[in-house]
This record gives structure tokens, C-alpha cells and sequence, in this order.
């Protein structure tokens, strides 16, 4: 009986921290050399934005130096992350507080 008892509490404690798993969100940080029409297609590119939702984006990275541009689960946060990287935008993970 006490292998059954270790197969259970492992299933429990994955089901705990699965339910528990906080978002990640992706930051776009602004720089001196960027131009914003590069930010904007980038992110119409990278997640398939409409040209408006880009382009809020963007300006909120120009005017307040940052902007959450995607929230979701680490593995598509970092893969997001990577490709916006690839652009060479300065991009950063944080997780959503809890």
C-alpha cells in the first residue's frame, strides 16, 4: 500500500502547483534607436495584432518607457520573448503577482 500513497501525493502536489501557476507577462522596454513604425510591425508580426492594438502598444512603450504586450504561461512567454528578441527589441519576462 505505501507505493500507492507516494503516486497519490505526487498527483496531488502537480494538481496543486498547475492550479496555482501564475501568468507571465512579455515587456517591450523602450530605447533611444527603435523606430516606432519597426515596434508596431513587429508586433503586428510576432502575435498577429491588428495595426490599431500595435500601435497602442507601441506608443504606451514610447510614452511611459514599457508596455505588457502579451500575459499567458511561461513556455509561450519565453518563445514570444526569443522571436521579439530576434527583432532586437528590448523585451523582459515578469511574473504576474500573486
Amino acid at each position: 500500500m505505501a507505493g500507492s500513497e507516494t503516486k497519490t501525493r505526487v498527483k496531488e502536489k502537480t494538481e496543486t502547483r498547475t492550479k496555482t501557476a501564475r501568468p507571465w507577462n512579455v515587456i517591450v522596454w523602450d530605447d533611444p534607436i527603435t523606430l516606432m513604425t519597426y515596434v508596431t510591425n513587429v508586433l503586428i508580426k510576432v502575435f498577429g495584432y491588428a495595426r490599431t492594438r500595435a500601435e497602442q502598444l507601441m506608443l504606451e512603450v514610447h510614452e511611459t518607457g514599457q508596455s505588457v504586450v502579451w500575459t499567458g504561461g511561461r513556455e509561450q512567454a519565453e518563445v514570444y520573448l526569443a522571436k521579439l528578441q530576434a527583432f532586437y527589441l528590448k523585451t523582459t519576462l515578469e511574473q504576474v503577482d500573486g
